[in-house]
């Protein structure tokens, strides 16, 4: 089941890209993302009550705020900012460099080795998000270069956000982080929606991705949090892998995209990269003491 688990999580992941991708232009990414951590905020609370779950944060209530910076507000912002431009697939392919961020982190937070197969790892990462930019099949301009900057800087802060939980709330409730995640996140943002109203009212479909958007991003929360407290981060991390399958095959089906050689020449570096990052064996063990994992999409 937890495999099963799994699976969906990253389905759901790599679908809230294609979301994104399709909502963004007509919303902006300020009040896209706040709708999105708000009501699936919402969503999260209700079922927490409905099962009798906690719902206390206040003894932690500043390393939740952080949290809810930057693992949501921040990456989320930042990827729908990109995704104005950038295709879902390239994306979420992107966002999974991840892995590498955290690495550095856990390097600098928590005090783990920073072995020279980490360093070769970071290495080959930059080599594949510089082939998916300048070989995909996304002209190469200043905007372009600036939107896969903005994902970058997404994954960068979602390497932060696990190591933070690690070293900061290392004992609070998954459902309990979750929560203040999307809430204080829905805060942080709640003062920049008046500035960023959209100037027409939304179509059907784009309404539609966003509620899409809202269930994806509060069942995946659940998933996530779930997983990390029943078989651990490290089985929880492995998502990083099959996001970006995911959202390369839904952005293939449903709008279209193109996924050519040098994509694939990229992705495949990054795969390599987070393999040697995390110091996973070939037979899948991970040798990597800090157990640090990849953040909500």
């Amino acid at each position: 089941m937890n495999l099963v688990a799994l699976i969906l999580l990253s389905a759901l992941w790599g679908g809230s890209f294609i979301f994104v991708r399709v909502a963004v232009p007509v919303f902006g990414p300020v009040l896209l993302i706040e709708l999105r951590v708000l009501m699936a905020g919402l969503l999260l609370l209700g079922y927490i009550l409905a099962t009798r779950g906690t719902t206390r944060f206040r003894a932690h209530w500043r390393h939740h705020l952080a949290v809810g910076v930057i693992n949501s507000a921040l990456p989320f912002v930042l990827i729908a900012a990109a995704e104005l431009r950038l295709p879902a697939s390239l994306a979420s392919i992107l966002n999974a460099t991840t892995p590498l961020f955290a690495a550095v982190f856990a390097a600098l937070m928590m005090g783990e080795v920073f072995t020279v197969r980490k360093a070769a790892g970071l290495a080959v990462g930059f080599i594949g998000a510089v082939a998916i930019i300048g070989l995909g099949p996304v002209p190469v301009t200043p905007a372009t270069l600036v939107s896969a900057g903005l994902s970058l800087a997404a994954a960068v802060s979602y390497g932060l956000a696990p190591v933070y939980m690690r070293v900061k709330v290392p004992e609070e409730h998954p459902q309990v982080l979750a929560m203040g995640s999307l809430f204080f996140a829905s805060l942080v943002l709640l003062p920049l929606v008046p500035f960023t109203l959209p100037r027409q009212a939304p179509s059907a479909t784009a309404i539609g991705c966003v509620l899409g958007l809202v269930l994806t991003t509060a069942v995946a929360y659940l998933l996530f949090f779930r997983l990390i407290a029943e078989v651990g981060p490290i089985f929880a991390s492995m998502n990083a892998y099959l996001v970006p399958a995911f959202g390369t095959l839904w952005g293939s089906l449903f709008l279209h995209e193109r996924f050519d050689l040098g994509t694939l020449i990229g992705f495949g570096l990054i795969l390599v990269s987070v393999a040697l990052v995390t110091e996973i064996t070939p037979r899948g063990r991970v040798t990597s003491r800090s157990g640090t994992v990849t953040s909500g999409r």
